[in-house]
């Protein structure tokens, strides 16, 4: 019998979970045992999957979890060195060379577990089968939009919370822009990213431009990019990739003042945004990496979690077809899955 364990989310404004009450319901009915450790943070409340027939178990006790259980979330898990014995659905971000992903490797080394990392969850044609994109394109332009609004007015973007729903965030966003509108550039505007940040930009009168793989084809230069009042890069660093934002942007002549990198990958040697070199975060929204004029990077990399509500049904409505398929976990997204990080392992092994 499947075990599936969906563990609380140990990172800080993070709310969202992969699966729904209902979703779990089906995975009962179908035979599986559904364990969900209680959370006073995630959306959904664990009353709800207790009703829909999962057993509640403590936050984090998905260590104790019996060894045969597959143990689901979405972000990182706490970095306390120890190995990992269980086999783990999650965001991994571990398949690129990051430091980070590099010592989660080496715990599931230590401890024989294996990695499904879901950003490489893939049907046969190589293409993602569930995806935070659009929501994370969607917040991620809401975001960037509010840092040109502070510019405008002389300061920084502020700190951002959670959303109540995606009315909320556009209202807020179309208040801080007043009477004044720019325009934005989006690169992998045919992707669920792009979509969703093309959808926001245009939801509150921002003028948007949409490239995809025919315009971006010849390799670069671009300049067109700093020719627009933002640039949102949504696309996902990978060997090949071409560079959008020049190293030197910040001193060369430009209207670009705000740059949304959705995709988000600072740390990979592939970054085709290569001004900044980490993360932000909810409290401090943006780099600023030049003044005169001003340059500054959004580049939180939780997102979608801004809108946690609408970002976990639309992705649990995608992936709970490949959950019920757990039962045949060598075959298939799953075998594939399992493939990449064997591929992978070695090298931390080296």
């Amino acid at each position: 019998m499947v075990h599936l364990w969906v563990r609380a989310e140990s990172r800080p404004n993070e709310r969202r979970v992969g699966i729904t009450p209902e979703g779990a319901a089906r995975l009962v009915a179908k035979g599986f045992a559904v364990t969900v450790e209680d959370s006073a943070t995630r959306i959904v409340p664990a009353a709800d999957f207790a009703h829909a027939g999962a057993a509640i178990a403590s936050e984090g006790s998905w260590r104790d979890a019996p060894g045969d259980a597959i143990v689901f979330g979405l972000k990182e898990l706490p970095e306390d060195g120890t190995p990992l014995r269980h086999r783990h659905i999650m965001f991994g971000h571990a398949f690129k060379g990051q430091p980070a992903g590099q010592r989660l490797l080496r715990r599931f080394a230590a401890g024989g577990g294996t990695l499904y990392d879901l950003e490489y969850l893939v049907d046969e044609a190589g293409r993602r089968v569930a995806a935070f994109g659009y929501w994370a394109g969607y917040a991620g332009a809401a975001v960037t939009v509010l840092a040109w609004a502070a510019q405008q007015a002389g300061g920084t973007c502020p700190p951002v919370t959670v959303w109540e729903d995606a009315a909320a965030m556009r209202a807020d966003v179309a208040a801080a822009l007043g009477p004044n509108r720019p325009d934005a550039l989006v690169i992998g505007a045919l992707g669920r990213v792009g979509t969703g940040a093309a959808d926001l930009c245009r939801a509150v009168g921002v003028d948007v431009t949409g490239w995809d793989m025919a315009e971006t084809a010849h390799g670069g230069p671009f300049p067109e990019v700093l020719a627009h009042d933002l640039f949102f890069n949504c696309i996902l660093a990978r060997p090949g990739c071409p560079v959008f934002v020049p190293a030197d942007a910040g001193v060369r002549p430009r209207r670009l003042t705000a740059i949304g990198d959705i995709a988000c990958d600072p740390d990979s040697a592939f970054n085709p945004v290569p001004v900044y070199d980490r993360v932000t975060t909810w409290d401090a929204p943006v780099i600023r990496v030049a003044s005169a004029p001003p340059l500054d990077v959004m580049a939180i990399d939780n997102l979608p979690s801004l809108l946690p509500r609408e970002s976990s049904d639309d992705f649990a409505s995608q992936l709970l077809p490949h959950l019920e398929a757990l039962d045949a976990l060598d075959a298939g997204v799953w075998g594939r899955a399992q493939q990449t990080y064997l591929q992978h392992r070695p090298e931390v092994n080296a």
